[in-house]
């Protein structure tokens, strides 16, 4: 992740998942097809996020934990399940440089993480986008990134974190390269991200276990 300064105190930062901004930042805000192969179990119709709710909902996953726990600051995957949400699971970058993690997910669940992102305004985000770039490889198959040029979004900072550094929430635009999975198959996954922009580089080296998706009979 990159660091730079923003308004009231909101740090703009850019990270890579796996390896992973209009307005400025304000505290106290009120927010505002892929085929199936052998890596993926058949898709679900709610496998995907818009543009707007997949970053709002993943910042603000990203930035639910102090920097002990928080998932980006994460060398082995022993934090990849905190506060994950019921309908996705989050997978987190780094804040530069590389990384590998293992990481338990529930089966029949939807992956998306961040290949390489930013938190900014308008301006941040145009410069940003035109030198992102970023591949993604699942059990050794190519992924196309998403990309989203800029979308206002909330993101809501929980104590300590080391995103925001401040509690409350944060009006900010997000951007990025981006890449959201259908529910894997039960078994073990290889998915490697690597993002640049600029001179910031990062990459995740994950092995993600899927379990048997749960008995709705």
């Amino acid at each position: 992740m990159r660091f730079t300064a923003g308004a009231a105190g909101l740090t703009a930062v850019v990270m890579v998942a796996l390896a992973g901004c209009g307005t400025p930042a304000a505290t106290g805000s009120e927010s505002p097809e892929r085929g199936a192969s052998a890596s993926t179990a058949p898709e679900r119709e709610d496998a995907r996020l818009s543009s707007a709710e997949l970053q709002g909902r993943w910042w603000t996953w990203a930035a639910s934990e102090p920097e002990a726990t928080n998932p980006v600051a994460d060398t082995d995957g022993s934090a990849c399940g905190r506060n994950q949400p019921h309908d996705v699971w989050f997978l987190a970058g780094t804040f530069g440089g590389q990384v590998k993690r293992a990481c338990e997910v529930p089966g029949g669940r939807p992956i998306a993480a961040p290949v390489v992102n930013l938190l900014g305004d308008p301006q941040d985000c145009a410069a940003f986008m035109s030198g992102a770039r970023g591949t993604v490889l699942l059990d050794g198959e190519a992924v196309e990134p998403e990309t989203h040029e800029g979308d206002p979004i909330t993101v809501r900072g929980a104590p300590g974190n080391p995103l925001t550094r401040e509690e409350g929430n944060f009006a900010v635009t997000g951007c990025g390269l981006w890449v959201q999975l259908p529910p894997l198959a039960p078994g073990k996954h290889s998915l490697k991200i690597r993002g640049r922009e600029g001179d910031f580089s990062t990459s995740v080296d994950y092995t993600l276990t899927v379990t048997a998706p749960p008995d709705r009979a």
